[in-house]
């Protein structure tokens, strides 16, 4: 567990020192304040209904984690499997006292920890701007689902990112492996609109997992059978990486 520790400690000091990481805030806040500023301008100049201080934010995870978070997710993904091959700083922290597979899953940790960092930054950001310009309809169980929503979209993304360390550890080329994850997420998005009796296999539209918790009736079920699925795709996808990366000859 000591090896463990500080090999994560190490991983997240490395995503830490990353511009990506403060490129990601960065984008997440100005689309933020670009939102908010676009609703309040139709609102007032063209008369249109605009979203509530609870809405706001539901708005902003169903856009962020459709565009901003899965490429910087990518992005942050590639740079620590794919960057590193590269760079051949992958053999030197395997001779360290640490086994390969907790030095991979401490590099898993990591990332699935920038994915909550940047979840929470943009659930605080927005709830704040929609607090700001619209108080009146701030209500407790407004947070709640806030919170909730934000929350669980963490494991969609966490399906996602390990998706992107298979291909990471099957690639040699990080621009490849950024290429060709964009174009499965794009590929099996379209597939989830024309096959959409089919659309609950397919990853992406577990995207919006979040919707289900949030339903006037929530329906148990229907959480329990896509969270089966997703605990499906995480068991696969780390055994196979962890499998390819075990085999790896640095």
């Amino acid at each position: 567990m000591v090896e463990f520790k500080a090999a994560l400690i190490n991983e997240i000091e490395k995503l830490y020192k990353k511009k990506k990481v403060l490129v990601a805030a960065l984008i997440s806040l100005i689309f933020i304040i670009l939102g908010q500023l676009s609703i309040t301008i139709l609102r007032s100049g063209f008369g249109v209904r605009g979203t509530s201080s609870v809405e706001f934010p539901l708005l902003v995870l169903s856009v962020v984690v459709n565009t901003i978070l899965p490429l910087f997710t990518a992005l942050v993904t590639i740079d620590s499997f794919s960057g590193e091959f590269a760079q051949n700083t992958m053999k030197i922290m395997i001779t360290r006292p640490v086994t390969r597979l907790k030095f991979f899953t401490a590099k898993i940790t990591a990332i699935i920890l920038f994915i909550l960092v940047n979840l929470i930054f943009v659930m605080l950001f927005s709830t704040i701007t929609g607090f700001i310009f619209n108080s009146n309809s701030y209500t407790l169980q407004g947070i709640i689902r806030i919170l909730v929503s934000y929350l669980v979209t963490l494991v969609p993304m966490v399906v996602f990112s390990l998706i992107i360390v298979l291909f990471a550890n099957i690639l040699r080329s990080g621009i490849s492996v950024f290429f060709v994850s964009i174009m499965i997420f794009i590929i099996f998005k379209a597939l989830g609109i024309i096959f959409s009796s089919y659309s609950g296999l397919f990853f992406t539209s577990m995207m919006n997992w979040y919707t289900l918790w949030i339903m006037d009736s929530i329906s148990f079920m229907k959480i329990f059978r896509q969270f089966m699925m997703m605990c499906s795709y995480v068991i696969l996808l780390f055994t196979g990486s962890y499998y390819l990366f075990d085999k790896k000859d640095f």
